[in-house]
């Protein structure tokens, strides 16, 4: 179990404010109302459409008020203890629970069940299609499921745009249709791309050019091949 400090848990680009809607106002208007002591929640969809987001964005909101957070995922190691008062657990990419994972998970909520806990889950997957163990399947398909859409093209390139603004960079119309052409359209990896092309730039005191997206690209193709 990790205990995840707030500043931790809510950086700038993974909040309730900042998440763009599209298709998926339900699931966030559900969010908002969550009580402690409700139903466990299941978000899926697949990867880049916010289900991560939300989950650190929920966290920050439930920690802002005085609630206690407990987030588990597959890099969390075992045991994974159920906390000591009514908590938030947050149970991320159940898909990738391995079968130790998918035992603990199971055990929190049974553990926890009636005792004024509240549990939020994510899948690539509704619970039914889920390759996880058929008494935690069941869990995870007990209570309210939604199914999450990832951004249009017009929200991703704002999200994109947002996220340069924060960073001071300059991302000007040729570099975003190079990254949305070239690139899956994946907003978790872009952002992870922009990421390192803002340390990149930076590191080379250049501005933000396709010409400077290759290099970058070229320059970690070579870093990646092995040396013979």
């Amino acid at each position: 179990m990790r205990q995840l400090p707030l500043a931790l848990l809510a950086p700038p680009a993974h909040s309730f404010d900042n998440f763009l809607t599209g298709a998926n106002a339900e699931a966030l208007a559900y969010l908002l109302g969550l009580l402690p002591a409700d139903p466990p929640v299941l978000l899926w969809g697949p990867a880049g459409s916010g289900k991560t987001h939300l989950l650190q964005a929920l966290a920050e909101r439930w920690q802002a008020a005085g609630q206690r957070v407990a987030w588990y995922d597959a890099d969390t190691p075992l045991p994974w203890e159920l906390p000591a008062h009514e908590s938030l657990l947050l149970l991320d990419d159940c898909q990738r629970f391995d079968a130790g994972q998918q035992h603990a998970a199971f055990a929190l909520f049974v553990q926890s069940a009636g005792q004024g806990y509240t549990v939020v889950a994510t899948a690539d997957a509704p619970a039914v299609d889920l390759a996880v163990r058929e008494d935690l399947r069941t869990r995870l398909g007990w209570g309210p499921s939604f199914q999450l859409t990832p951004l249009g093209e017009a929200e991703m390139r704002a999200v994109l745009r947002r996220e340069a603004d924060r960073r001071g960079l300059l991302l000007g119309d040729e570099v975003l249709g190079y990254l949305l052409t070239r690139f899956e359209r994946n907003l978790k990896g872009l952002m992870a791309l922009l990421e390192r092309l803002d340390e990149f730039a930076l590191a080379n005191k250049r501005a933000l050019t396709v010409p400077l997206l290759k290099a970058m690209l070229a320059d970690e193709k070579i870093d990646s091949d092995p040396i013979l």
